[in-house]
């Protein structure tokens, strides 16, 4: 069956693919270019540069179109509803990522606990600012993850390395699944914005999830805490975040996600106690390898009307 890939793609996900007898064509086409060759092709394989919004969908089901495949957590950019309603499924590759994610997160941690953003900057002036940079440890520090499912287990497990305790909230996740990965479960947000000297984020930018970290959740915060954002912009406010870095009602920031991005003209961009990544989380070698192989994996077995294993959009369809 003919397979459109449309975004930069590892070699190994496009050779398994082809290995498995399917006809493959890369090609990084427009929005307008897309809407005109969709219906040619069975799948449609895409990381987050392409959008399979409704009319992409639509004339995607008016000739083969089967399955649209994300290789990487996030469905944001393809509409579901469409897919389902046209019989199309959805599937993605939610444990490409997963140890690229976490050790990000792990490194945005350590990166402000020990100021090595301003220990670098100062060095490369021909400072020596030793007496400016004390820092803190890891060690024996609560984290809070809000969102435990895969990354955030990990993220539990690299910190538990740091001998750091481990409270989250996820209103999906039980108490007793929590205690096997070792992490203390809070039914309250506020429980985890006032007990933890680092909040750590791990969940979709959904309609419920909009600005969950707002000026009210922040303002719980202990004043040496920090809080990463290693998951979707959107997720927490950043015009509130801006005023509690500014005024000292936390004690800093690392970000890998924006609410617009790149994040032009953000006054984050002039603050020196955040750290700041552009949403490079997925991005490392060994990462997308991985979210390119586990996708392809899954177009294989819609192709082969087999049930995937990542589904997306099962239940709307």
């Amino acid at each position: 069956m003919k397979v459109l890939i449309t975004d930069k793609m590892a070699e190994e996900a496009i050779e398994l693919l082809k290995d498995a007898g399917h006809d493959v064509t890369f090609d990084e086409m427009d929005a307008d270019k897309l809407l005109l060759e969709i219906s040619k092709y069975d799948a449609l394989m895409v990381r987050g540069r392409t959008k399979a919004i409704a009319d992409v969908v639509n004339a995607g089901a008016k000739g083969n179109l089967k399955v649209i495949g994300r290789a990487g957590i996030g469905v944001d950019n393809v509409d579901l509803k469409a897919a389902a309603k046209n019989d199309i499924k959805v599937v993605n590759a939610p444990t490409g990522a997963t140890a690229s994610v976490a050790e990000l997160a792990i490194a945005h941690m350590l990166s402000l606990s020990r100021h090595i953003t301003k220990a670098d900057a100062t060095m490369k002036k021909g400072e020596w600012a030793k007496k400016q940079l004390k820092g803190n440890e890891l060690y024996g520090k609560t984290l809070g993850l809000i969102g435990c499912g895969n990354i955030g287990k990990l993220t539990a497990k690299y910190a538990q390395m740091f001998n750091m305790n481990v409270i989250g909230y996820d209103p999906f996740i039980s108490k007793e699944d929590m205690k096997k990965d070792g992490i203390k479960k809070k039914d309250e947000l506020e429980d985890i914005m006032k007990n933890a000297d680092f909040i750590s984020l791990h969940l979709p930018h959904i309609p419920q999830t909009h600005y969950i970290v707002n000026e009210e959740m922040l303002s719980k915060m202990k004043p040496s805490a920090y809080i990463i954002n290693c998951a979707r912009g959107g997720t927490v406010d950043e015009k509130a975040l801006y005023n509690a870095l500014k005024n000292g009602t936390i004690a800093g920031a690392g970000l890998d996600v924006f609410e617009n991005e790149p994040p032009k003209d953000s006054p984050l961009l002039t603050l020196d106690n955040v750290v700041l990544t552009p949403h490079i989380g997925a991005n490392t070698k060994e990462g997308q390898i991985r979210a390119g192989t586990v996708c392809a994996e899954q177009i294989i077995k819609v192709l082969d009307e087999k049930t995937p294993d990542f589904w997306v959009n099962k239940k709307l369809m």
